[in-house]
């Protein structure tokens, strides 16, 4: 790839409030402390900390418990984890060491039969994750229990989706690119167990409607492209093409800053397309015939979940998260905390 060019982090159009609870500090040094304890980690604890899963689980889960606030930046920074091993296996050459990994996590969210788990495919990662999974499971109505069940497996199909894109030579399609990103953006399950948090319990038939399917998408588009920017200096470094700003580079010929500002430009027609898609959902639930004042408050009540993820996703990385500004990351680098042989540890 050409030399890094120096580009501005725009100032993202994002028209919603956002309150960040403030049970934020605490709950980011529990769940540090509890990476910890679990094995997770085991070195540079202070940069681990640094990421601010504490801040972004109180700015999208404002008005939950503090359990559930700890819960969800426990398993915030169970998926920091999880990218980053994943990566460094990439990185490493030993992709098949990822395998027993994502059969190990796909079988117990389906079943929750720990006896299945092959002791080769027993390790921290995998370990945190059964207990994680029963804590969350155990707070979430059936509802929001399949969907999650669901959401787990695509998020780790996604990332071997994005292994795959990583082989010399290839340079997948953007269009491609983006299908793959809103699972790998790991959002859906943590959007999951928000909504369980905050008692957003949206009926299926809502849930399936393709106006409010789009509603998340267009959410998600917004806050995975906001970070593709933010995490944009480490992953062209490292050549890793799973970045919007880096393959229309690539694909259009362009310097970086004219993609940064293309990317900033989709922005702010999915933040539209959202906006849209939210003065729309009152018809919506007219022609799905849903009249039941507390299902139409549910999916209202999402609709505002969605907002607190975009408005508080671009705040954490600005302002409480040191990662992007790291310069190991900045560089391409794995992180300092990254335990090499993590996933093979039994």
């Amino acid at each position: 790839m050409p030399q890094l060019d120096s580009f501005i982090i725009p100032e993202f159009h994002l028209p919603f409030e956002n309150c960040k609870d403030p049970g934020a500090e605490r709950a980011n040094a529990e769940a540090t402390a509890w990476s910890v304890e679990r094995g997770l980690i085991d070195e540079a604890t202070e940069e681990f900390a640094g990421i601010g899963f504490g801040h972004l689980a109180a700015r999208v889960s404002n008005g939950a418990s503090y359990d559930d606030l700890v819960l969800l930046a426990q398993w915030m920074a169970w998926s920091f984890v999880l990218d980053d091993q994943h990566d460094l296996l990439i990185r490493d050459d030993d992709v098949d060491d990822w395998r027993p990994v994502a059969a190990a996590i796909t079988g117990y969210v389906a079943d929750g039969r720990a006896d299945r788990i092959p002791k080769a495919a027993r390790n921290p990662l995998v370990d945190s994750f059964v207990e994680l999974c029963d804590r969350i499971l155990d707070r979430m109505p059936p509802g929001i229990q399949g969907r999650y069940r669901v959401h787990v497996p695509l998020m780790l199909r996604s990332l071997d989706e994005e292994a795959a894109n990583r082989r010399p030579g290839y340079l997948p399609p953007v269009g491609d690119y983006i299908l793959t990103r809103r699972h790998s953006s790991q959002l859906l399950p943590m959007m999951d167990m928000v909504e369980a948090a905050l008692g957003i319990d949206v009926p299926p038939p809502v849930h399936a409607s393709p106006a409010v399917q789009e509603l998340a998408w267009s959410a998600i588009d917004v806050i995975s492209w906001g970070n593709d920017v933010f995490s944009l200096p480490k992953e062209y470094s490292c050549g890793d093409t799973n970045n919007l700003a880096a393959l229309l580079a690539a694909w259009q010929g362009w310097a970086l800053p004219q993609a940064v500002r293309a990317v900033e430009e989709r922005i702010e027609a999915r933040v539209e397309d959202f906006l849209a898609g939210a003065r729309a959902l009152p018809a919506v639930l007219d022609a799905l015939g849903v009249a039941d004042p507390t299902a139409r408050k549910a999916a209202e009540l999402r609709v505002r979940a969605y907002e607190d993820w975009m408005v508080g996703s671009d705040l954490w990385q600005r302002y409480d998260c040191t990662r992007y500004r790291d310069e190991r990351f900045a560089a391409g680098l794995e992180a300092a905390y990254t335990r090499p042989g993590l996933v093979t540890a039994v």
